[in-house]
């Protein structure tokens, strides 16, 4: 954008030579200003990879043609990516526009449930039994991950049961019309769809045992067991047992590895805590972050009036989370490991069903606790790690 520079004109004003000056004006000596207060210090970010790229205007604007935007991706792909422009008009060619997936998009239930109605989907018997199972049963390919990257294995777990119940549901829509649908049809979010849309083109021309057109997902174009997206596929996915191939579809000791390795991208401290029950001084109002970023030293949410229970983990630093739950208001700190959760879905109230859903699992695999967590309690809320 161009520099616009003004000018200031002195205008001088001149009284006539005869007419009589003016009274001054009392002087008021102003009393002296009491000093600033501090600001609050901040601790650093958490450190994170660079973001993914997005698609640029003329393939996103709205306001252009349809078949412009689209000609304008198959170039972008082309020229970043490196893929065949005319495999990318070929495999557009069979995308279908699906208005379920513009419905779906625009409701989901982060946004419209409050925690206490939230975390009831996920934390079921049948959900932490199927976690217990399903981890009794990979144990060894999960215990060597977790060992190597220090993710606990019940996070790995969890994340998968949250996702897609274990493996059992992966989703419905052809990943080519979702990403299809929401880089052209979806306007609010088009830079980034149309960028997962072209990372489709590269993951697929890089794994090319992938099927561009045939492969189903979520309604927001995330794959396999822990439904990563292109982008996240393609650049952390991880080949688990050096078999040459990267399959996060169905092939389990890539899947762990690659969910792991989202987590340490993304910052996860070994032996970390993930949150701590709080309370909050009745005097004090409450206190809403702009992010979840753990980067409130605890004494300055004390003087907020934040604590957190006796017996709870502590951290350097902590984000406060603020929760609508079946027994009233919930406050939680989240600490590094619960900023990490939020890169998988960056809803807190999905990192805190990940949580409480890892805990329960790790409870049910050490025979101290299977069942559902009652709502209200402080089950699930240690530091969420085993070595």
């Amino acid at each position: 954008m161009p520099r616009l520079v003004t000018t200031a004109l002195a205008l001088g004003l001149t009284a006539c030579a005869t007419q009589a000056p003016p009274p001054a004006p009392p002087v008021v000596i102003a009393p002296p200003a009491p000093p600033a207060a501090p600001a609050s210090p901040l601790l650093p970010k958490v450190p994170q990879p660079p973001e993914r790229p997005v698609a640029p205007p003329d393939v996103t604007d709205p306001a252009l043609p349809r078949e412009q935007r689209i000609a304008a991706f198959v170039d972008y792909t082309a020229r970043t990516y490196g893929v065949e422009p005319q495999r990318i008009r070929d495999v557009l060619a069979q995308a279908e526009y699906k208005q379920s997936i513009i419905d779906a998009i625009t409701r989901p239930a982060e946004a419209v449930k409050p925690w206490r109605d939230y975390r009831l989907i996920f934390l079921t018997p049948a959900r932490i039994d199927g976690g217990r199972d399903f981890y009794l049963a990979n144990r060894d390919a999960l215990e060597r991950v977790s060992a190597e990257t220090g993710v606990p294995a019940e996070y790995i777990v969890a994340i998968i049961g949250v996702e897609t119940s274990y493996g059992r549901i992966t989703g419905s829509f052809r990943v080519i019309d979702a990403l299809y649908t929401l880089a052209f049809d979806h306007p609010k979010r088009a830079p980034f769809f149309a960028g997962e849309l072209a990372q489709w083109f590269a993951l697929t021309a890089q794994e090319p045992q992938l099927d561009v057109v045939g492969i189903k997902g979520s309604y927001a174009g995330a794959m396999g067991m822990g439904q990563f997206m292109p982008s996240s596929y393609r650049l952390w996915a991880k080949d688990g047992d050096g078999d040459g191939r990267r399959d996060l579809l169905t092939h389990k000791p890539d899947v762990f590895a690659s969910i792991a390795n989202y987590f340490v991208i993304h910052g996860w401290q070994r032996g970390g805590p993930v949150v701590a029950r709080a309370d909050l001084d009745a005097s004090k109002p409450e206190f809403v972050p702009e992010t979840v970023d753990p980067v409130h030293p605890l004494a300055t949410l004390a003087e907020r009036g934040y604590r957190a229970r006796a017996g709870e983990p502590v951290a350097e630093g902590a984000t406060v989370v603020n929760f609508d739950g079946e027994g009233g208001r919930e406050y939680w700190l989240g600490y590094r490991n619960f900023y990490v959760i939020t890169r998988y879905n960056r809803s807190p109230m999905y990192a805190m069903a990940v949580h409480q859903l890892a805990q329960a699992i790790r409870a049910g695999v050490d025979g101290t606790r299977i069942g559902a967590i009652p709502a209200g309690t402080d089950a699930g809320t240690g530091q969420g790690t085993r070595q």
